[in-house]
């Protein structure tokens, strides 16, 4: 009997903290169809699709989502390798410079993203560097490479060393043995950090509000129209952007193989 409570408290809880968990995303979903200015499901006022076509002619959303993806794509060229290479470091040595290595690396993601946004901006603004795209993108990497150390030196830490001995002892280099052994021993990782780095750049709002200059993401442009009046046009967006994620989601999940132990 007290084994049969327990089951139906914890599925529950389950259930609430699931429904807590997306409710959020299907109302959003549902605003996104309402045909009221305001992105509301309450009252509903009919079904239409003319917010995805107020989107498909929003250039200024489309310029907005470009200039996101794009500093996505540089967070992630820049913050993979310099994660991966620290990681690689922490890995290798032991001791107190590791544990000073490890809280140093680490400290970027103790700090608000205001305070890297106005140190990054005052910093290389002494340097003769303008703010811009360019900026915003440094100033993500100073934090991003974290996430990214972190990752890839948990599955380092999981790494059978034998494997690199026996390919030493075997005659390879050590570049040999990072190419042929480490890195696709570290491949799930350093996809999933790539993912991340991506997401993380995508989504900051602080870092980019001090750097961006005169250009404008996403998150920016979702918040100045908060402040004159936003409309269910960013529910559709939401919609989009969680359609593509799901849908590439899934791919992978098919596709996935299993990764090396």
């Amino acid at each position: 009997m007290e084994s049969r409570l327990t089951r139906i408290l914890v599925n529950a809880y389950l259930i609430i903290f699931l429904l807590y968990l997306f409710a959020p995303l299907f109302v959003m979903v549902a605003a996104a169809f309402n045909d009221s200015r305001f992105p509301t499901v309450m009252p509903w006022h009919g079904t239409t699709l003319r917010w995805f076509e107020a989107l498909w002619e929003d250039d200024r959303m489309w310029e907005a989502l470009l200039n996101s993806i794009l500093v996505g794509i540089a967070a992630v060229v820049i913050s993979v390798p310099i994660g991966t290479l620290a990681a690689l470091l922490l890995d290798s040595i032991r001791g107190r410079t590791r544990s000073f290595l490890y809280a140093l690396m680490v400290a970027p993601l103790l700090v608000p993203g205001i305070i890297i946004g106005i140190s990054t901006l005052i910093f290389w603004n002494r340097l003769g560097v303008s703010s811009g795209l360019h900026l915003s993108t440094i100033g993500q990497c100073s934090f991003i490479c974290s996430y990214v150390m972190l990752m890839v030196l948990a599955r380092l830490q999981r790494m059978d060393r034998s494997l690199e001995e026996a390919a030493l002892d075997l005659g390879a280099t050590h570049t040999q043995t990072l190419r042929l052994i480490v890195l696709p021993y570290l491949r799930t990782a350093l996809l999933t950090a790539t993912v991340l780095a991506f997401f993380q750049s995508f989504e900051n709002f602080n870092t980019t509000l001090f750097t961006r200059g005169g250009a404008t993401t996403v998150t920016i442009f979702i918040a100045s129209r908060i402040r004159t009046g936003v409309t269910p046009e960013v529910n559709a967006l939401g919609l989009v952007l969680i359609s593509i994620t799901v849908a590439a989601a899934v791919v992978y999940a098919v596709r996935r193989k299993p990764a090396p132990v």
